[in-house]
């Protein structure tokens, strides 16, 4: 081909766009979603690129309040820039898809695949069938068809990474539908979680988070009621991981050996983020959750008497229905008693298919928001004053990349302490790099993150550093499109131009 008709070739690349809701297991099942796309020839959308994509995938959450309404909002939206863009491929996926299946392309019939939790390994393929076949494809799988991690991935960190040591749950809380959506809880072997993790690290992954539904009941599949204890020691070995942390536990399997585990691992940090969701005994039993207050408060008990650094996190509902002023009480106590470092609170709200759903004394909203209030108010100051505790102490940070909103007019940068609280510190003179650790000293404290406004007291470059250097290079080098040679007689027509857009763990 001469160089005239290679200027002349059309770019037939296409690009494609995905959209989370929801928890982090969709957050990183979106990883696995880029990965299969770009595994298949597709070329992700600039940022901002605002459903201006070639394939838009929407990966859902069936937990958060008007999770629906949200989702065909979107889609009403991209309906019209359908219609003037030939080629153009919507796609549903996720929690809300494998719940509601037929129902939206009912509600959305421009929607071209609708595929659920168990089988986003089929994407590409789908989109493919709908594209020859021109009608929508809807495939739901019933159970898992291969474990997420055995898929590609387009990891969104070049420095810390998820890693999925289960799916699913065998909880029954009268207020979650997930469990009827991700199935019955199914662990990965250890053997393939630690091959996964040293894969990582040896491209320059520093920081790793264990992620499952419950992720400390990791080991109920094989029997083996300390697996996961046995997993953060085996995690400790791996040379070049500087950060474990695991998300979320749920505390009836949260045992000592854990515990234990976590004090005796120097790269497992001091953190813990375990949903409590209400501190009564009596709203904790129709929630179906199995443990009560003081259990509860002493396995935070125990936590800081082996970690005494220990940033403890939580989520509560309030409102759940039933719940009595007395009952509020109970959960303001336990707040008080806790003293945790954040607790991310929702107002309870219906969700279809749970127990909870068609519960009698149904709380009015009224009553929900003045709870929610001062709940809010006290963990405000239970955080702030937790902060201040931190004034003066001396912290390694991992440099993060997007976390300060104002760096670039406070000419700071952002980071996290080893208990995961958000650190901004002035920027050294020398660079530094999102994966790299630097030592400061923490001078002030808001509500909801440190400050560091001296100079760095050390600036280490890491691997991490380096892998997050390199994907940049390679983003930058990277051509617009895939010339496909494909020559023309004259001048190429011009493409289609666009006209416009946790779960909660238990």
């Amino acid at each position: 081909m001469s160089s005239s008709d290679r200027s002349r070739a059309v770019d037939l690349t296409r690009t494609y766009e995905v959209r989370t809701y929801g928890c982090q297991m969709n957050v990183h099942d979106s990883e696995r979603l880029s990965g299969l796309l770009e595994g298949a020839g597709y070329v992700r959308a600039p940022e901002g690129s605002d459903g201006d994509a070639d394939v838009v995938v929407f990966n859902t959450c069936a937990v958060r309040e008007n999770a629906d309404n949200r989702l065909y909002g979107n889609l009403g939206r991209l309906a019209p820039m359908k219609m003037k863009r030939p080629g153009m491929q919507i796609a549903v996926g996720g929690c809300l898809a494998q719940k509601d299946r037929d129902t939206i392309v009912k509600r959305a019939p421009w929607v071209d695949v609708v595929f659920g939790t168990h089988n986003i390994g089929k994407l590409p393929v789908l989109l493919e069938r709908a594209r020859v076949q021109e009608e929508a494809q809807v495939e739901i799988a019933e159970s898992l068809e291969a474990f997420p991690s055995t898929l590609p991935t387009r990891r969104e960190s070049a420095y810390a990474a998820w890693v999925s040591i289960s799916v699913g749950c065998n909880n029954t809380c009268t207020f979650c539908i997930v469990p009827a959506l991700r199935g019955k809880e199914k662990d990965r072997r250890t053997g393939d979680i630690l091959a996964e993790i040293e894969a990582l690290v040896g491209e320059g992954v520093s920081e790793i988070t264990l992620l499952g539904q419950n992720v400390n009941a990791y080991g109920s599949d094989i029997g083996d009621r300390e697996a996961f204890s046995k997993l953060l020691r085996a995690c400790g070995k791996i040379d070049g991981l500087e950060r474990v942390r695991f998300t979320s536990p749920h505390p009836r399997d949260f045992t000592d050996d854990v515990i234990a585990a976590m004090a005796e691992t120097p790269n497992v940090m001091p953190q813990l983020h375990m949903p409590m969701q209400s501190g009564s005994d009596t709203v904790l039993k129709a929630m179906r959750r199995s443990y009560r207050q003081d259990r509860y408060l002493g396995i935070i008990d125990k936590v800081r008497a082996s970690i005494p650094h220990a940033a403890i996190t939580t989520d509560i509902i309030v409102g759940f229905p039933g719940e009595t002023e007395e009952d509020f009480q109970q959960t303001l106590h336990a707040v008080r008693e806790a003293r945790f470092a954040q607790a991310f609170t929702f107002q309870y709200s219906k969700r279809p298919g749970t127990p909870a759903a068609t519960m009698e004394g149904q709380i009015p909203k009224e009553v929900v928001q003045e709870r929610y209030m001062r709940l809010s108010a006290l963990q405000e100051e239970i955080s702030w004053d937790e902060n201040k505790k931190q004034v003066g102490r001396t912290l390694e940070l991992m440099v993060a990349e997007g976390e300060g909103r104002k760096d670039g007019a406070t000419h700071r940068l952002s980071g996290r302490a080893p208990d995961n609280r958000l650190v901004h510190f002035t920027k050294p003179d020398a660079e530094v790099r999102p994966g790299d650790v630097v030592t400061v000293e923490i001078t002030y404290a808001a509500p909801h993150h440190l400050l560091a406004e001296g100079p760095a007291l050390d600036v280490r470059r890491t691997r991490a550093g380096d892998a997050w250097e390199k994907r940049n290079a390679a983003e930058a080098a990277k051509p617009a499109g895939v010339m496909l040679g494909l020559p023309q007689i004259g001048v190429p027509e011009p493409l289609p131009v666009a006209t416009g857009s946790g779960c909660g763990l238990d």
